[in-house]
């Protein structure tokens, strides 16, 4: 062993100069945030022949029959990309081939994005989970709640509330609010009767002009008594606009886009980046794949993130590339850090992935409910995939799905454009053969 004498005539053995090294280099590592670089799979615990396996699978569905167009998917361990791939089309009848940077519309993945937004307003003293939404949106003071409803004629009558809505109802979906086109008949036909943007919003009104019509239909139940998916977060947006000062894009903008280099997100594409937006696809009941478009805004409209439009969907509105999102991921990995630039504390992180509803609420799964995240526990999603519980997690309505694996570091998603059987039968084999891979947990 060759040794260094320092002046004062001690001599140190290199292992423990290297030591000394590898412990300031993690430091400083861990203090400015893991950023996303790309790795060697070996290195982060991976069989590089088993990720090869995936590719495999991901062709066979977007090969020859288009099962499903295109897709997109990356996964990065300890902030080190070891899978990132594109596969399939951007558009099929221009035979363009999908690349990893295109541009996807990510619907309720921004979702978590708006939960961060408005987290970062509760760190600063602006808000208590705990307070009525009234106290800063007037309009939904002295709410109704849906008591009988006609079909024939779409008439209801209502009810009291008997609670406030708190924000912390719109961050759990224990509002009150659904959705427009994915949500019960009665609110379909209700929020179309009072305009209630769908948040895919190709029209020029703003969010504050859609949150009032919101204010304006009744709850289809009483705040905290059930769990229903729905414009909560829509509504959420328009609290950080409001407590801000700001409008949510230049909110998200100022607070997350540009401090954590996310220069591909946006609410609408500006017109130089938009030939990079992969065209959404259906199947017809006749067995053909099209291309899904829709120029409707009270529906699924696939045109929204084309004009110049004015309203910011909480729930729903965002365009994004697969790696600005996974940067994102990356900093709720890293504690709410990432390249020198801090979001979110670690508390506020974990805050936001402890389970906030209570079991006697209604909900479609055994897993945990944070703010804004699902949360796989033993006994639901981690019973059925690998993954740890603990696990937080969310998709997407055009084809989406990102997870946060805590125990293992593992950032993943996999995206694409084409709803439907074909991809959650994709996605979710994708899940298993990542986790697969992994032979060095």
């Amino acid at each position: 062993m060759h040794n260094i004498i320092f002046n004062s005539g001690k001599s140190y053995g290199l292992k423990y100069i290297f030591l000394f090294i590898s412990l300031l280099f993690v430091t400083i590592s861990y203090s400015y945030g893991q950023q996303l670089i790309e790795g060697s799979p070996i290195s982060e615990g991976f069989s590089p022949d088993r990720l090869k396996r995936i590719d495999s699978m991901i062709h066979s569905y977007t090969n020859n029959d288009h099962k499903v167009a295109g897709v997109v998917a990356i996964v990065a361990r300890h902030g080190k990309i070891i899978y990132y791939t594109a596969a399939g089309y951007n558009d099929i009848k221009a035979n363009k081939v999908m690349k990893r940077d295109d541009l996807f519309r990510i619907a309720s993945q921004t979702k978590a994005v708006t939960g961060v937004a408005a987290m970062i307003l509760f760190e600063e003293g602006k808000f208590l989970l705990d307070d009525p939404v009234s106290k800063y949106i007037p309009e939904f003071k002295n709410m109704r709640v849906l008591d009988k409803f006609n079909p024939e004629d779409t008439t209801f009558t209502t009810v009291p509330a008997e609670k406030e809505i708190t924000i912390k109802n719109l961050m759990t979906h224990t509002s009150g609010i659904d959705y427009a086109i994915i949500g019960s008949p009665e609110a379909k036909a209700i929020y179309a009767k009072y305009g209630v943007p769908v948040g895919f919003e190709p029209r020029h009104i703003t969010l504050a002009e859609g949150m009032q019509r919101l204010a304006k239909a009744p709850l289809m139940f009483q705040p905290g008594s059930q769990y229903r998916y729905g414009l909560s977060i829509d509504l959420l947006g328009y609290l950080v606009e409001k407590v801000s000062g700001m409008s949510l894009k230049d909110f998200m903008e100022q607070r997350i886009f540009k401090p954590l280099g996310m220069n591909d997100t946006y609410f609408y594409i500006p017109e130089t980046k938009q030939h990079r937006l992969a065209k959404p696809y259906k199947w017809e009941d006749d067995g053909r794949k099209v291309e899904y478009f829709s120029a409707d805004s009270s529906g699924a409209n696939s045109i929204y993130p084309l004009v110049k439009g004015s309203y910011y969907s909480g729930g729903a509105g965002l365009v994004s590339t697969a790696k600005d999102y996974a940067t994102f991921l990356q900093m709720l990995a890293n504690g709410g850090t990432y390249n020198g630039k801090r979001i979110l504390s670690p508390s506020t992180i974990r805050l936001m992935t402890t389970n906030q509803i209570d079991k006697s609420v209604i909900r479609y799964s055994k897993d945990d409910l944070g703010l804004t995240f699902n949360i796989a526990t033993k006994e639901g999603g981690a019973s059925s995939f690998p993954w740890n519980p603990g696990t937080y997690d969310w998709g997407g309505y055009w084809g989406s799905n990102f997870w946060v694996d805590p125990t293992s570091g593992i950032v993943a998603q996999i995206w694409s454009q084409d709803p439907g059987a074909y991809y959650r039968e994709l996605s979710r084999r994708f899940f298993v053969m990542i986790y697969s891979a992994l032979v060095n947990p």
